[in-house]
């Protein structure tokens, strides 16, 4: 019990200052409403794209109706808000969440393809990024472990594969890059992470404009 609203308190104080970004005029200043009126609010901030509001109604609801059946339909509205709105580190959070008080044997396997999704699209330069990929990698690798007969395992196979892809590649630039500036044996050390990898670079078409690509349209 102590645990879960340790937990609890965590999150809303993560999402708190996320919200804490929004200008003064976006803040909820209503308290003490039914959670059907938080959940409407919630629904209608997010047709009007005004995230930031939707957020902070959230909070309100949680904070005033913990145990409303609600709760899980707003968790995921804001999930798939963010993630439509590429802010995937939000859409983290409400996965996240999601799953440590509403996931169960019947929608955690979907609920985690969609959190390894989130981090697949959080990836938007291999270079900035390097542990996402290795941590996407990782993630990719446990799903296909926990649910090898799942119906997104096709996807979650390509994401798997473009992530290999990806990392090779990036130490095959770093490589060269050493080579360029006369590093040999920085060079050597990034050639050799490449000496394991279920990739290699005759796998490889080299893509115009990223390898972590839209296999999701």
């Amino acid at each position: 019990m102590l645990k879960s609203i340790k937990y609890s308190m965590i999150g809303t104080a993560v999402l708190l200052l996320f919200v804490g970004c929004a200008k003064d005029d976006d803040t909820v200043k209503e308290f003490n409403k039914p959670a059907l009126y938080w959940y409407q609010h919630i629904g209608s901030s997010i047709s009007d794209k005004n995230l930031d509001k939707a957020d902070a109604y959230y909070i309100s609801l949680k904070s005033e109706h913990m145990h409303s059946p609600l709760m899980p339909t707003a968790n995921l509205m804001l999930a798939y808000a963010h993630m439509d709105n590429e802010e995937y580190l939000l859409a983290d959070y409400y996965l996240d969440e999601y799953n440590k008080r509403f996931g169960d044997a019947g929608n955690k396997e979907y609920i985690d393809f969609i959190k390894l999704k989130a981090s697949f699209l959080g990836i938007k330069d291999v270079y900035k990024d390097q542990k996402l990929i290795m941590d996407s990698i990782e993630k990719a690798k446990k799903y296909q472990y926990r649910y090898p007969g799942s119906t997104y395992l096709p996807l979650v196979n390509n994401m798997l594969i473009r992530l290999h892809m990806s990392q090779y590649l990036l130490n095959e630039n770093i490589a060269a890059l050493y080579e360029r500036t006369g590093k040999e044996n920085a060079a050597k050390i990034y050639r050799e992470k490449n000496n394991d990898s279920i990739i290699q670079m005759t796998d490889i078409t080299p893509p115009q404009k990223g390898i972590v690509g839209e296999i999701f349209d």
